[in-house]
């Protein structure tokens, strides 16, 4: 699903450095880390990231960037503004010096005085800082043009992640009464948060599905953008699926039977984080293009 092409698992802080110094063989590489263990790596790679909100002071010490967040996304930004900020320095860099040379050129020859080319060389560092100076907006290539409907729509799904929001406890408050006792209480409760996911959750994610990412498709370039969220959604439907089965078994025999138990913990409080962390997804990846005003661009 993440496109990975190796995964290694328990590595030690020297097996993080041979894993870096192999791949730096084939191309640059970029480590990303947070922990302790990861600043010899962070160090050996061709450009360390550390993820600085929670990761360990050495691993900010011994990277080239720190993340002060701790979403991977944001790489991607900082990859953006490393490119736009070095597209920006080199095109100030030889604007400037050809302008330079061009001045000292005609100074050369008699055709400027020696005041009027200080002047000049003033004004071409002026230029050359102002230009410089575009590296704070940020690259235009990136940014999205939302038509009014695409932005009408994620204005709307962002109001029903607020709504939303705060009834998903109901899940993970039935599991909790779950796992204290398969009783009458629990049953009631996992036939609430039944009703929940049928009733609200299920159609906004199916709304979502069929309205918002086809919407999305054309400002973001590709379907292939809410791809990742689409396969959530399947898994949100599975696991609703498998509640609802559950209950219509335990409301035919009159009880929660023991051997449902565990399975039934599961998918509830695998449901409430599935749920927790789709919600944030969204409104990280997609809900923040509809945050400017009507009729302005997002990045």
């Amino acid at each position: 699903m993440l496109g990975l092409d190796e995964v290694y698992a328990e590595q030690s802080p020297a097996d993080k450095v041979a894993a870096v110094r192999a791949e730096q063989n084939r191309a640059v590489t970029v480590m990303v880390g947070d922990g302790v263990n990861d600043a010899p790596a962070l160090a050996a790679a061709s450009v360390g990231v550390a993820m600085g909100a929670r990761g360990a002071t050495a691993s900010s010490e011994a990277a080239d960037i720190v993340l002060t967040t701790d979403r991977l996304e944001r790489l991607a930004d900082a990859m953006d503004i490393a490119r736009w900020s070095r597209r920006i320095a080199v095109q100030s860099a030889v604007v400037g010096m050809g302008l330079s040379v061009a001045a000292m050129a005609v100074a050369a020859v008699g055709w400027l005085p020696p005041a009027a080319g200080a002047l000049l060389q003033e004004g071409i560092d002026v230029a050359v800082i102002l230009n410089a100076l575009r590296a704070l907006g940020g690259d235009p290539a990136v940014e999205v043009e939302l038509p009014a409907r695409t932005e009408q729509l994620l204005r709307r799904f962002d109001a029903e992640h607020d709504e939303l929001r705060d009834t998903i406890g109901q899940l993970r408050d039935a599991a909790d009464r779950l796992a204290a006792a398969p009783d009458q209480s629990a049953l009631q409760a996992i036939t609430r948060a039944h009703s929940l996911l049928t009733d609200r959750i299920l159609p906004h994610e199916h709304a979502e599905e069929t309205q918002l990412y086809p919407a999305l498709a054309h400002p973001l370039g590709t379907g292939e953008a809410t791809a990742t969220m689409s396969r959530t959604h399947a898994e949100i439907q599975r696991l609703a699926d498998r509640i609802g089965a559950h209950l219509a078994q335990a409301q035919s025999n009159g009880a929660i039977s023991p051997d449902q138990v565990d399975d039934l913990l599961a998918c509830l409080y695998g449901l409430y984080a599935l749920l927790r962390l789709h919600f944030a997804q969204e409104e990280e990846n997609y809900f923040t293009l509809a945050k400017d005003e009507p009729g302005t661009s997002s990045r």
